[in-house]
């Protein structure tokens, strides 16, 4: 992996960081925002510490342990990656309450364009604030955004120490379940 210095880290701040879709997807994954090293290496999930791709392997959405770089292989699979919102910062909590709502109106038109089977938001407190659904909790929800279904899951992020991968797959593959159904 590219070490980056901390100059080239903040160099990536506020950088847009193309989505992985198309249309028709099994799952559009959907994170809070791209970290400085998603940005820095335009691929999503890309810090180190980041559960995102094992545990979307652990859960049986891929047949083998991707690298971020690889993120372009998702659609083969019938996944994608979006986020909440664009701009790349070190961490979420440098987002306003307005850049959410906003990300949650862009995201409702992509899904809408896109018509994903199922819309995973990865980070609870995200869709929550994304959606001005303050109970949201964990796990499918009655929401539907044109004809997608809603799921709502653990941040995959480092700092989410109340999951662990093993707990994180679970709750991913009871998703890729539900996405394998009719």
């Amino acid at each position: 992996m590219t070490r980056f210095t901390p100059q080239e880290l903040e160099a990536a701040r506020d950088r847009l960081v193309p989505d992985v879709a198309a249309v028709g997807l099994r799952v559009l994954f959907c994170g809070i925002n791209p970290g400085l090293m998603t940005a820095a290496t335009g691929h999503h999930f890309a810090r180190p510490g980041n559960r995102f791709w094992p545990v979307l392997h652990l859960s049986g959405f891929t047949p083998r342990l991707m690298k971020p770089a690889e993120q372009g292989e998702l659609p083969s699979y019938g996944l994608g990656i979006t986020n909440v919102v664009a701009r790349a910062t070190a961490r979420a909590d440098e987002l306003t309450a307005e850049e959410y709502r906003e990300g949650g109106r862009l995201l409702t038109a992509k899904v809408e364009r896109l018509r994903p089977r199922w819309l995973a938001v990865v980070g609870v407190t995200a869709y929550r604030a994304a959606f001005d659904d303050r109970k949201a909790a964990i796990g499918p929800h009655e929401r539907r955004i044109g004809a997608s279904r809603v799921w709502v899951l653990p941040n995959p992020s480092g700092l989410n120490a109340h999951w662990t991968a093993a707990t994180m797959a679970e709750e991913y593959g009871r998703l890729r379940a539900a996405a394998s159904e009719g």
